[in-house]
């Protein structure tokens, strides 16, 4: 599991000083050093914001963290900036409509989005992220609507090893939601420790990985939270926001979230992934909205990793806005954003 900000972070690995992951990397990628107007689309401590906000005297940022917590939690860091750090609660796949109703956003420079639950979500036991701690099965990060509990309580079960296969990649999906639902008919899943032991006991553990349950709790989470159809959103919405010149960078931890971003820039740069030059052309071709800005993923270097192990997975795309119109959404980031047609009809028990 990955965080964000400062302080300390209950990853798969324990606990661990948490940095900003690819710190210098982001504010590189944005040029966040030539003065202007930027969205943190995930603040959860700050970390980000502080150092863009450091990078230029002339900076100001917009965060948005959909966790209430996290906003109560960073109206000290508001105050301290004096008016150049706006704070605003809402979901980054909205982050258009929140630049604009923040009155700084007519034409942003940058946007940054770190994908993943905060620091702070995993260190609270009682908002369920995390089975290092038990608390409920709850990973909720508004604190509101179904929780990990009713879902993995409520749902059928090929829709829950679909769920734990998509987004987790578990490979023993099917063993997990059969098992899931056999223990449930006793009593209901309460609890993370209550949840990771059933995965544990189903799971093979490898000495030197994370914890057996570490890709269905993901899975879940993501399910919960509809992360990846809000990463593919904010794509779009922050196409629609950036000015000409403007940097979107993205720092993802998980193989479909990182599939998402590579597919919508390849598209929007008019290098589709897959295409063929052969193919026939389905309609006009359209301007491009974005150039590439780094030539694949960027990685974590051996000093940040060695000083940081929870950055083993990320990586870092980036794209510049061009003068080009915002154009329809892209199909195939939508479909990658959702579960296969067949687990959505099937529906809920």
């Amino acid at each position: 599991m990955t965080g964000r900000g400062d302080g300390t972070s209950q990853a798969a690995g324990g606990p661990a000083l948490h940095t900003p992951v690819l710190l210098a990397e982001v504010l590189t990628a944005l040029r966040a050093d030539g003065g202007g107007v930027y969205l943190d689309g995930t603040f959860g401590a700050g970390g980000y914001a502080n150092a863009i906000l450091a990078a230029n005297p002339a900076n100001r940022v917009i965060a948005v963290d959909r966790d209430p917590n996290a906003i109560a939690a960073g109206q000290a860091l508001v105050a301290a900036h004096g008016g150049r750090l706006g704070l605003v609660e809402g979901r980054f796949g909205d982050l258009d409509e929140l630049a604009a109703g923040s009155g700084w956003g007519a034409g942003l420079d940058g946007i940054v989005l770190d994908i993943g639950v905060s620091s702070m979500q995993l260190d609270q036991a009682e908002r369920g992220f995390s089975f290092r701690h038990d608390g409920p099965l709850d990973m909720r990060m508004e604190a509101q609507g179904e929780s990990a509990a009713d879902l993995v309580n409520e749902a059928e079960e090929a829709l829950l090893a679909d769920i734990i296969y998509h987004y987790g990649e578990e490979r023993r999906a099917r063993a997990v939601a059969r098992a899931i639902v056999e223990r449930r008919r006793r009593a209901r899943f309460e609890t993370t420790r209550d949840l990771a032991d059933l995965v544990a006991s189903l799971v093979r553990a490898d000495p030197h990985g994370p914890h057996p349950a570490t890709r269905t709790f993901q899975a879940l989470r993501i399910a919960v939270n509809d992360e990846l159809g809000e990463l593919s959103r904010a794509l779009h919405a922050a196409e629609r926001v950036l000015k000409p010149g403007g940097r979107l960078v993205v720092v993802t931890f998980h193989s479909l979230e990182d599939r998402i971003v590579k597919q919508f820039l390849a598209t929007r740069a008019g290098r589709a992934p897959g295409a063929s030059r052969h193919a026939p052309v389905a309609g006009p071709a359209l301007d491009p909205t974005f150039r590439l800005a780094t030539k694949g993923p960027v990685a974590p270097g051996k000093a940040e990793l060695f000083a940081n192990p929870r950055a083993r997975s990320a990586k870092l795309r980036a794209g510049e806005r061009t003068s080009a119109p915002a154009q329809p959404p892209v199909s195939a980031v939508e479909t990658l954003a959702a579960l296969p047609r067949t687990a959505k009809e099937r529906g809920r028990r």
